[in-house]
């Protein structure tokens, strides 16, 4: 352990603190923690397995949370327009869902959270899985193994560009 602090100092520390912040950020999540990572030349693995911890960080508290939460603020003076906002964007992304899964909406969880799309990932899709009422263990493991999907899907379009522009 003192030998890996005293070779990558606080600096790498840091790096990597910024990669687990940045994929716990909604939007953002490991889809621009991964490109930030490689950017920086970080090692490959340590960096993947951070942004996806970083990312999952927020998924139980999301999905036992989020829906209180959003419901009590919609009707807020100042916040009620972006948690109704929020409210119809988990509704919306879990009728959808909904809609193309039919039986398999677990699969169809872990690849809308694994397709790294605008307006896909952990917090669209928990936030979707708690308001579709959905088991908490079975919406987790599907998010996670998304998560595994998005972060190999990002991790080579990222070393791609990085190929590219050296």
């Amino acid at each position: 352990m003192i030998f890996w602090y005293h070779y990558y100092g606080d600096n790498m520390i840091r790096k990597y603190l910024i990669v687990f912040l940045i994929s716990m950020v909604p939007i953002i999540e490991l889809r621009g923690a991964i490109p930030y990572a490689v950017g920086f030349k970080l090692p490959l693995i340590p960096s993947y397995i951070t942004a996806i911890l970083g990312n999952l960080v927020p998924v139980p508290f999301i999905f036992l949370f989020a829906r209180k939460i959003l419901v009590w603020g919609s009707n807020k003076k100042y916040i009620g327009k972006f948690f109704t906002w929020c409210l119809r964007k988990g509704e919306s992304g879990g009728e959808k869902l909904k809609a193309k899964a039919k039986n398999g909406i677990y699969v169809a969880l872990l690849l809308f959270v694994g397709i790294p799309l605008p307006g896909t990932g952990a917090w669209t899709g928990t936030l979707a899985a708690s308001i579709l009422d959905l088991d908490f263990k079975k919406s987790v493991l599907a998010i996670f193994l998304g998560l595994i999907l998005a972060s190999i899907i990002m991790m080579l379009l990222s070393l791609g560009v990085r190929g590219v522009l050296a």
